[in-house]
């Protein structure tokens, strides 16, 4: 036991922070806009709207650096985005944390809005006419009946979503560089530990994010259980 203690204080803990930091407010802005947006997608019926899901679910399909390349460019100093951004905050987008949030974020959308769509569209119609019966507003019916009933979905959305980002890779290297305590996350580590021959040490972060990516898994479907008891 106290070898395994050893060997971790041998992780670079800002690299540790910066992917839990990554991880947070990536999670945290995909569920403050993703709720909204997989309600009305889950609960509306429009022209093009199978094209707006494949482009959701472009990410799952579409290879990281692929990805990473066409954000790069899009969050450019050259580039409409990247000129307001450097307008505004007298920084640029590329290379920065900020930088690797935004790209994070396009990157876990279908983590987090196929688990939001798939818990909002499995809600019971009938108890959501029924509360509206009742005059209840469309606010009140979804915080009070649709939030609730969806809660097992929209947190499996949630983990999966932390999970993935923990363990980005691509696209976080493409829009963010290498970047010891600004950009640099524990997959990024794991490849340069390997490039200098730092088995040991590449092993110990590989194991961590191993144990954490089984254990997300696992309370994963443990949410999924309680979902369709529910």
């Amino acid at each position: 036991m106290s070898y395994a203690w050893e060997q971790l204080a041998w992780l670079d803990w800002p690299t540790v922070q910066v992917t839990a930091l990554l991880a947070f407010w990536t999670t945290a802005v995909l569920l403050v806009l993703g709720l909204p947006a997989a309600w009305f997608l889950a609960t509306r019926r429009f022209p093009g709207k199978s094209l707006l899901e494949a482009g959701i679910a472009l990410p799952l399909v579409l290879p990281p650096t692929v990805l990473g390349f066409y954000l790069l460019m899009a969050l450019g100093p050259q580039s409409p985005l990247g000129r307001w951004w450097e307008g505004l905050t007298g920084s640029r987008l590329p290379f920065t944390f900020p930088g690797i949030v935004v790209a994070s974020v396009l990157a876990n959308v279908p983590f987090a809005m196929r688990p939001f769509m798939d818990a909002f569209g499995g809600v019971n119609r009938r108890l959501v006419e029924a509360a509206r019966t009742l005059g209840a507003s469309p606010w009140q019916v979804f915080w009070r009946v649709v939030l609730p009933l969806c809660l097992p979905g929209i947190l499996t959305g949630v983990v999966l979503t932390f999970a993935h980002t923990v363990g980005e890779f691509g696209v976080v290297l493409m829009v963010g560089g290498n970047l010891p305590g600004v950009t640099r996350t524990m997959a990024i580590a794991i490849y340069d530990d390997v490039q200098v021959l730092n088995y040991t040490r590449a092993g110990w972060t590989a194991g961590v994010l191993l144990v954490f990516a089984f254990g997300s898994l696992c309370l994963t479907y443990m949410l999924g259980k309680s979902r369709w008891r529910v």
